[in-house]
């Protein structure tokens, strides 16, 4: 289903972009680098995070790590990734797959400035072996993303 979501996402907002398969998994930023022949940093990961009774998506660049002093500037409160359990109940993905398209109910998403350092990068695409290709920028407009400063 969540494949699924995403790829009738693009076909809806952007036919341009495909959703790439492949044969292993690309679950962790790692896999998904050397699947698609990527530096690590070209991954963008989405965290899904619980802000209060709210949860959010924030798509960061691969070898980012959240800056807690950044995020709770950000959102006045202490950052709180989303249980395992909680994270496809939530964003209707897959851990490994979780990515701002194709999403059950709308989300407020966020994408981390270090994402603006590259022309091309690669968020998964609501499974654990599927990703996109895509400008951050684009990224970002599709989304309905803001963009925020709160990794390292």
């Amino acid at each position: 289903m969540s494949l699924a979501s995403v790829k009738d996402f693009f076909a809806t907002h952007a036919p341009d972009i495909t959703v790439i398969e492949l044969d292993q998994s690309t679950a962790t930023v790692a896999e998904a680098a050397a699947g698609h022949g990527v530096s690590p940093a070209q991954i963008a990961k989405t965290l899904a995070l619980r802000v209060g009774p709210e949860v959010i998506l924030i798509a960061t660049r691969g070898d980012a790590r959240l800056d807690n002093r950044k995020f709770k500037d950000r959102f006045k409160v202490k950052a709180k990734m989303l249980d395992l359990s909680e994270v496809e109940a939530e964003t209707g993905h897959p851990v490994g797959g979780v990515c701002p398209f194709g999403l059950p109910r709308p989300l407020p998403v966020y994408c981390d400035v270090s994402l603006r350092a590259f022309d091309v990068v690669v968020p998964a695409a609501g499974a654990i072996n599927a990703a996109v290709r895509i400008a951050p920028e684009r990224m970002a407009e599709l989304s309905n993303a803001e963009w925020i400063d709160v990794c390292a």
